[in-house]
């Protein structure tokens, strides 16, 4: 949970940051995205480090450098110490999301106990995303801006105390030794990719986003191959040659695309269409959250009943149903019950194929490859989240562009504010006086509401999709209650 609040705990607070610490613009972007980009860079690494010393290790490590991370960040004196330390953050948190998933695949080896078990894990993953800004918001209204770096070291703390007493050691007894130049090819791949991922969804498809992206596949082939030349490889592609888990890293790549590109127009929607402020999009958001965390449960523990694939097909048609809601969004002030709705519909159902394609990677890979399995489901759901804005919201952008007009007698200035996003411009358009003012604001939000129901539509059949595609790929494979358990000490094959 603490890792996933760190990915979004600075939408708030960052106005307080450049006011404390002088961050110009380049700088505040790179605090805010620096721990995404060094958790999604260090996740394959990570896994593999943990099959190799021991995931329980490996995870309090990870939490003695959340603790010292936090720390730092939390009484910074500049922003270089600042981008420093949640660059460290961002290291520890890669340290601690595979080590959990491995430690949960190899503790519980009776499938029913692992669904339930994989069931609390989305949980807490799914609160740490809502909960970041809110609880952000709150330490923000009663503190300084460093306390929220300070909320996760008692808990951190807390797991240096328990863990040695409360959690089993375990480690791939066979792993080899760990390569330090796929290491850095997995850098080279990883971070172009997501930097030029985040960077088109910021400023459009330009040449330096295509470059970076470009260059960052091309090491993606470097890496590959010599991957399949390594006896002890970082990222073992053999769990690819599991039917199931080939299936279900598609749907935890894709799930997170097509909704993260939606999540993110429609936040915009409530802060730019609705008006409202960021801490109250978050209080918002807190309704299609905790339906998404109850059901998600409910569907975990259904698949220790019912095929899998059903269950996923299920939860994708759900999740198509409710993005075909928001696709009826207007931007009256109706809007947003529409839009929470159908956000709360699409949580339902792309919460329970989150859930139950993280724990099918994890039960299709055997035990001594846990932590690769577990560093490759977090991997694919930074790279689904970065490539849905990235690509959903060039849609929306697109869309919005040719919808919105600009009235006679609008300055240039204001107008080529206008064109350019939403963000810009609607408080060039608030600063138009008269009627001319009013009908641009209008066009402004109408325009960007088109981009959301289109955006949306999108998504709809895109899901439905992914409901095939579960059904498909993972029909053959049988209820986690009809699986028997397995001895400790016996290795788990894939589920093929």
């Amino acid at each position: 949970m603490l890792a996933a609040v760190d990915i979004n705990v600075m939408f708030l607070a960052l106005p307080q940051v450049t006011s404390a610490l002088g961050a110009n613009s380049i700088e505040q972007l790179w605090i805010m995205d620096i721990y995404g980009f060094m958790v999604s860079g260090f996740l394959i690494t990570m896994g593999m480090l943990g099959d190799l010393i021991g995931r329980r290790r490996l995870l309090l490590l990870g939490a003695a450098a959340f603790i010292t991370a936090s720390l730092l960040a939390a009484y910074s004196t500049s922003t270089m110490m600042l981008l420093g330390s949640r660059a460290l953050l961002g290291i520890a948190g890669a340290a601690v999301t595979p080590s959990v998933l491995a430690l949960i695949r190899t503790m519980f080896r009776d499938p029913r106990q692992m669904g339930a078990a994989m069931g609390v894990w989305g949980t807490s993953l799914m609160a740490g995303i809502v909960l970041g800004p809110v609880v952000g918001g709150l330490l923000l209204g009663a503190f300084w801006w460093g306390s929220i770096f300070l909320m996760g070291v008692p808990i951190m703390a807390l797991l240096l105390l328990a863990g040695p007493f409360l959690v089993p050691e375990s480690r791939n007894a066979s792993a080899g030794r760990l390569d330090v130049i796929s290491v850095v090819l997995s850098l080279a791949t990883i971070l172009p990719i997501i930097y030029g991922l985040k960077e088109a969804a910021r400023t459009g498809w330009d040449v330096l986003p295509i470059a970076t992206i470009f260059v960052g596949l091309v090491f993606m082939v470097v890496f590959v191959r010599r991957q399949r030349k390594l006896s002890s490889p970082l990222l073992d592609l053999s769990l690819f040659s599991s039917r199931a888990l080939a299936a279900a890293a598609l749907l935890a790549l894709c799930a997170p695309l097509f909704s993260g590109g939606t999540t993110l127009l429609a936040t915009l929607f409530m802060q730019m269409v609705q008006g409202l402020m960021p801490f109250q999009v978050a209080l918002w958001m807190l309704a299609p959250a905790i339906a998404m965390i109850v059901v998600g449960n409910l569907a975990a523990a259904t698949a220790r009943k019912v095929r899998p694939a059903y269950v996923l097909a299920a939860g994708a048609v759900l999740a198509a149903i409710g993005m075909l809601v928001i696709t009826q969004v207007t931007s009256s002030p109706t809007g947003l019950a529409t839009l929470l709705t159908g956000l709360t519909i699409a949580f339902v159902g792309g919460g329970t194929v989150g859930i139950l394609s993280a724990t099918l990677i994890m039960s299709s890979a055997p035990p001594e490859k846990a932590g690769s399995a577990g560093s490759l489901s977090g991997t694919l759901g930074e790279f689904g989240t970065a490539l849905g804005v990235a690509i959903l919201g060039l849609i929306g952008s697109v869309v919005y562009r040719a919808e919105v007009s600009v009235p006679a007698g609008v300055p240039a200035d204001a107008a080529g504010a206008v064109r350019e996003s939403i963000a810009s411009a609607v408080p060039a358009a608030q600063q138009v006086s008269g009627q001319a003012g009013a009908d641009l604001l209008n066009s402004v939000r109408d325009a960007f509401t088109s981009g959301l129901n289109v955006v949306a539509l999108v998504a709809t059949v895109l899901f439905l999709g992914l409901a095939v595609l579960a059904i498909v790929g993972l029909r053959h494979v049988p209820a986690a209650g009809a699986l028997p358990a397995r001895d400790p000490g016996e290795a788990v094959p894939a589920v093929d």
